[in-house]
């Protein structure tokens, strides 16, 4: 079974997003925040990590290059979830090694399909 970290502060968008993966047939784990995340990714890394943009402690980009720097840290898809539109913040975000993003909210056919063109089967 394929695995996904969801890397979100708020409790509820986690539990969403949580659930969303749970019924494309994930297992997935939870991060409250980007040291969270990092310490979960280096204990074993996921298949896909969903991130939320606005991390308060740590920003997106920086958690990217992060991850990408671990071991095995290029093999994860890194989904990045976002409120902005601001172009600049979602450049920075895949320059840094995001592979796609979606905007909030999403729902389960969003993240379907986005996960289809990374090539992750679901």
């Amino acid at each position: 079974m394929k695995n996904c970290l969801v890397v979100e502060d708020s409790r509820v968008m986690r539990a969403v997003a949580r659930r969303l993966f749970e019924e494309l047939r994930f297992e997935t784990g939870e991060a409250e925040d980007g040291m969270g995340g990092l310490r979960a990714c280096h204990e074993k890394m996921p298949d896909v990590i969903f991130l939320d943009g606005n991390l308060p402690s740590m920003p997106g980009p920086e958690f990217i290059k992060s991850v990408r720097g671990q071991q095995n840290g290029a093999h994860p898809v890194i989904l990045l979830a976002t409120t902005e539109n601001d172009p600049d913040e979602i450049a920075a975000a895949m320059a840094a090694g995001a592979d796609d993003f979606v905007m909030k909210p999403y729902d389960r056919a969003t993240l379907r399909s986005k996960l289809v063109e990374l090539g992750q089967p679901v």
